[in-house]
């Protein structure tokens, strides 16, 4: 395959908002590829060439997996991936680079290449992607006069581009395309296609046909129905573009999974945050496994080029390893020092995530009510300035949530100093459109009765910190109680232990009857679970997570309420097309 060569590569300024991110032209040595607007084709090597390209998120899949699914897409025949880098993956703090372990992108493109696969590469700096912010780090959001996909200089990159990918509408068009760069489209199974591509060559009067984007799926929001397109249009309407001779860049060929906090937001009417599993619908499933789409693609693309010999790789297997009962992790005076590290900030007013450098996750914020509250008193956020859900509670009682867009009031009670607790999620930052400026945290003044709540202590919370340094098992050498019968309501934390079995194979984690949380196996950060509104059900756990002899720690953040039962199931299949009643 193409190498990368980054001593070739030139500056380029940012596309504006309305445009998709480039992609980028790999040159090495004499290799080249390039446009023959002649003959309406590409040239590799000097040859005419014609991709056929799934994408792929290493981020999104562990490295472990990363050469089983390349095998399986080269052995449906593709010849070409498709992949972004997303900047915040690798800069999730300014100046603190990581290229190592499952941000090895370098492994990515050698395992690419060894299995005979070319390289679209897409790095960015803004990825889109259905990421948080797009890809874009958030501390880029300490700058308050920054102009997100712009011509900021904060942006540069020393890159060679070969062309981009442009919505299939007049506006994306117009205002997306740039001069000197080879303009493409994108669309899915319910575009015409002569239409489409009509609207390229108004751009572009020769050269390739490409669809750069080529939907097979889509994305989940929660609380939306799970998307599915069907097999046998993603099969037809990709033979018809191959037939024309088109370059078509299948997304997604395998979605893989949100894991922490990196999903991304949309805002149209409203914020919709977009669920963990990003499965969709692809032919690769979340798991890697062929799906009847996958079959019916590769039984397409054999008509047009040899494809490899032999079977397609098998699923990976999978165990139900049943349920484990879990326990409340005993609170203690020291919590907060075990949790926020650095200890908190006070302030007259609320401070955001950003201006917290806190990015992702949890923050707490702590004030005491400033009279007595005998009857239920509106607490309001009056400017929506809650981003994105907070979990109140007053001397430990959980009174309710704000969510931003939806719920902006809630009643509370209380006596006059008594301690407010308001836990602030960031359900991930808007990843497309003009609201990617998306700040976290308390964004305004909260304001209960007539009284504006002032006089703050903020806690930047490090859950995942604590987790990876072993707590809270760690402390499993104190007593902790008996499992209460009662359900708890507001946030809580829960602990337990998969016994291993010998085997570490893949697995799916049911919390049927919670509501919605975060959870770690073994310190990794597995995403958010919110199956009280769905439609994902289960979490998708690779088995290289788990111990074969050890035994395999759980934690659970339960937000709002957990179930009697307390406990959790894992399952060897995943369920994440369930709607249930909005909570």
């Amino acid at each position: 395959s193409l190498e990368v060569n980054l001593s070739t590569f030139r500056t380029l300024r940012m596309p504006s908002d309305n445009h998709k991110p480039w992609h980028l032209l790999q040159v090495s040595g004499e290799r080249s590829f390039s446009i023959d607007h002649k003959n309406d084709c590409f040239l590799k090597d000097g040859k005419p060439f014609q991709y056929i390209s799934g994408s792929i998120h290493y981020a999104r899949i562990p490295r472990y997996y990363w050469k089983d699914r390349l095998v399986k897409m080269y052995m449906t025949g593709l010849n070409a991936i498709q992949v972004y880098v997303p900047w915040n993956f690798h800069e999730a703090v300014q100046g603190v680079h990581n290229f190592t372990g499952d941000q090895d992108l370098g492994h990515f493109l050698d395992l690419a290449n060894q299995t005979g696969l070319l390289v679209i590469l897409r790095p960015g700096p803004y990825i889109c992607a259905e990421w948080e912010m797009g890809g874009l780090p958030a501390w880029l959001l300490q700058k308050p006069s920054i102009i997100l996909r712009s011509a900021d200089t904060v942006f540069f990159l020393i890159l060679l581009f070969l062309f981009t990918t442009d919505g299939n509408t007049d506006k994306e068009m117009t205002c997306g395309t740039l001069e000197g760069l080879y303009a493409t489209v994108d669309f899915g199974t319910d575009t015409n296609i002569t239409q489409a591509f009509s609207r390229q060559r108004q751009f572009e009067p020769r050269g390739p046909l490409v669809n750069s984007e080529f939907y097979t799926g889509w994305l989940d929001h929660w609380g939306d129905p799970h998307a599915v397109v069907d097999a046998q249009k993603v099969s037809r309407v990709l033979e018809e573009m191959l037939i024309m001779g088109a370059n078509v860049n299948m997304y997604m060929f395998e979605g893989g999974t949100n894991f922490g906090y990196w999903n991304g937001a949309d805002h149209d009417t409203r914020f919709r945050s977009v669920v963990t599993s990003y499965d969709y619908d692809a032919p690769l499933s979340e798991a890697g496994d062929p799906t009847e789409k996958l079959l019916a693609i590769r039984d397409v693309i054999k008509q047009f080029r040899d494809i490899p010999s032999g079977p397609m790789p098998p699923a990976t297997p999978k165990f139900a390893y049943g349920f484990v009962t879990l326990k409340k992790v005993r609170l203690s005076h020291g919590l907060l020092n075990t949790l926020s590290p650095l200890g908190p900030v006070k302030s007259q007013y609320p401070l955001t995530f950003e201006e917290m450098k806190q990015y992702y996750g949890y923050m707490l914020y702590r004030t005491t009510l400033p009279r007595d509250l005998s009857e239920p008193t509106p607490l309001i956020s009056p400017l929506n300035g809650v981003h994105d859900r907070a979990y109140v509670c007053v001397n430990g009682l959980f009174q309710g949530l704000l969510e931003r867009d939806t719920v902006l009031v809630i009643n509370v009670t209380g006596q006059q100093g008594d301690t407010v607790d308001i836990l602030v999620e960031n359900m991930g930052r808007v990843n497309f459109g003009s609201k990617i400026n998306d700040y976290k945290g308390l964004l305004s003044n909260l304001i209960l009765g007539k009284d504006v709540l002032s006089d703050w202590t903020i806690y930047p919370l490090d859950i995942d910190g604590a987790i990876a340094g072993g707590w809270p098992h760690s402390d499993s050498r104190k007593s902790f109680p008996v499992p209460q019968k009662d359900p708890s309501v507001g946030p809580v934390l829960y602990m337990g232990t998969l016994q291993p079995n010998g085997l570490a194979w893949d697995t799916f984690l049911k919390l049927h009857e919670w509501t919605k949380g975060q959870i770690w196996i073994n310190g990794m950060n597995l995403g958010r679970y919110w199956p009280a509104r769905g439609p994902q059900q289960t979490l998708y756990i690779p088995g290289p997570l788990l111990s074969t002899t050890l035994p395999n720690n759980i934690t659970v953040l339960e937000l709002e309420r957990a179930p009697a039962h307390l406990r959790v199931l894992f399952m060897d299949r995943p369920q994440l097309n369930v709607i249930a009643e909005k909570s």
